[in-house]
């Protein structure tokens, strides 16, 4: 896969994961303002339901009492008529005529106020209508210029008597309104007025109030208030007719963000599901893509790799070839014996680099038979020391060894294990491009047999030390092709060791040399 490919088709999912989150945070938020606004309208309907609700009670009391008071004493007011209205009117059709009469008068009483103050005593006035409706039929038609005072005697009256309650009203502005909060409602009243009218509401949160008058604190208040601009809510108590008042009533929701949250925590949850779902299938896609990276430049590596592993004996070959069909060297008989096992060399060569690629195939695949025989692992160290050691003495190299393990009898492949200690020595000579020195040791750890071999070569760096063991993997090194391979002795001897129930691992430091250890368990 190409680079820049791969990072637009990261790029582009990256955008769009992070889009979706962004959206779905949108539609929380957007969501919880939406339902922070309705709570606020209903707390709002809940104070102001409670504030009418108050101050008609209080009202209500407070007309009862005069009246219970008015009839008690049995005192008569004092009386004064104000206005009066005159209406006649005839019915063309029948000549019956109507006249309508209304009189409005003030009526002062002069109250103690037992209910509101032993000491204290107060003028309250009412108003009072008295209406008169009287019916003259056509045969008892008054005469044009008659008075009032000289009418017949109607057909039909109808009288009623009503207060306008207009002073009442007013006296109790005046009385009640003068008096402190604690006179006109109490901390229990008012507690069980709030639980009603947020019950009515079906809103079930804990919640504080307190009184203010004058913006000063009063005795009526929840044990634990305490303000809060963005959870609390306020209404005025008991206004006057111009809709003023010194008392304003306060309640907090200390839990309002819990408590609102509460209701869309389903919706929240589904979501942060498909976040987490979309997350997942987000980090599987660009753990493929980036396999398929690495896959890709792996075949890469590997195809370079091969054409250079293949390029050499080809030429070789070709060279071979062309110079067996010289003229001066055809009839040389030794040169075309020399040329024929070169050629031969070469092939060989070739065919076991093709035997190693279709060996991994079939051991991935589990159908490379690897049978097991009772062996002593120092003979199988010593059989792959010897096929390296002309390569070894023609590098004028060093290869130590000390065998202090006392058990080295293993079930083991020889073929097989040996290739695994060849393959190991040989990285240690390839990667070894100035001094080529190998220490070779062993030793028992409980029933296990542990083969470390060290070199002073080049060494391997942190982050490809992670992959050495993959299939096809070379660290990374350019252009440059001067150590050849093609990726898969490590990831072969890795695959033969987990076989025979052992372990493999590598220390190694950029610069200072590897060290690979193998773990092999030993027969009792």
């Amino acid at each position: 896969m190409n680079k820049y490919r791969y990072q637009s088709l990261v790029l582009l999912m990256s955008i769009s994961f992070l889009g979706i989150i962004l959206v779905q945070a949108f539609w929380i938020k957007t969501s919880y303002v939406n339902k922070e606004k309705q709570f606020q309208y209903t707390i709002s309907q809940v104070l102001n339901n409670l504030s009418k609700k108050s101050q008609a009670k209080e009202k209500y009391d407070f007309y009862k009492n005069i009246e219970a008071y008015k009839k008690a004493t049995g005192k008569t007011p004092n009386k004064t008529d104000i206005k009066e209205i005159f209406y006649i009117e005839r019915d063309l059709i029948t000549n019956d005529q109507i006249i309508y009469s209304n009189k409005i008068s003030l009526e002062n009483y002069e109250i103690n106020q037992p209910f509101i103050d032993n000491n204290r005593s107060s003028k309250v006035s009412n108003y009072s209508s008295h209406s008169r409706t009287e019916v003259y039929k056509e045969d008892q038609k008054l005469d044009q210029g008659t008075t009032i005072s000289s009418r017949k005697i109607p057909d039909e009256v109808i009288e009623k008597e009503t207060d306008l309650d207009i002073g009442l009203e007013l006296a109790y502005y005046d009385v009640v309104g003068v008096y402190p909060i604690e006179k006109r409602i109490n901390t229990h009243d008012l507690n069980e007025a709030l639980q009603i009218e947020l019950k009515q509401q079906g809103i079930e949160t804990p919640y504080e109030f307190a009184i203010f008058s004058n913006g000063l604190s009063t005795s009526i208040a929840s044990k634990n208030y305490a303000y809060n601009e963005k959870n609390t809510y306020s209404v005025l108590l008991f206004p006057d007719m111009d809709n003023f008042s010194k008392h304003k009533l306060f309640v907090s929701f200390p839990n309002k963000s819990t408590y609102l949250y509460a209701d869309l925590l389903p919706f929240v949850l589904i979501s942060m599901l498909f976040i987490a779902v979309i997350m997942v299938a987000y980090y599987s896609a660009i753990s493929q893509l980036n396999n398929l990276r690495q896959v890709s430049e792996i075949k890469n590596d590997f195809i370079n790799n091969m054409t250079h592993e293949f390029k050499t004996p080809i030429a070789t070959i070709n060279l071979a070839l062309d110079a067996i069909k010289n003229p001066k060297i055809i009839t040389d008989q030794e040169k075309i014996l020399k040329y024929a096992a070169m050629i031969k060399e070469e092939n060989k060569r070739m065919h076991a680099q093709i035997e190693n690629i279709l060996r991994m195939s079939k051991l991935e695949r589990k159908e490379l038979d690897i049978p097991k025989e009772k062996m002593e692992i120092h003979e199988l160290i010593e059989d792959a020391m010897a096929r390296v050691a002309l390569q070894i003495e023609d590098r004028n190299g060093d290869l130590s060894f000390e065998f202090n393990a006392s058990r080295d009898t293993v079930l083991v492949n020889p073929t097989h294990f040996t290739n695994v200690i060849t393959n190991v020595l040989d990285n240690a000579i390839k990667y070894s491009p100035d001094e080529l020195k190998i220490e070779m040791s062993t030793e028992n750890i409980k029933d296990f047999i542990l083969i470390k071999i060290k070199d002073y070569g080049q060494g391997i760096s942190k982050q490809a030390q992670k992959r050495i063991f993959e299939k096809f993997y070379r660290e990374n090194t350019g252009d440059l092709h001067n150590v050849k391979g093609h990726g898969l002795g490590l990831s072969y001897l890795k695959q033969i060791i987990e076989d025979h129930n052992g372990q493999v691992f590598v220390e190694s430091e950029k610069g200072k040399g590897t060290t690979f250890f193998i773990k092999l368990p030993l027969i009792n």
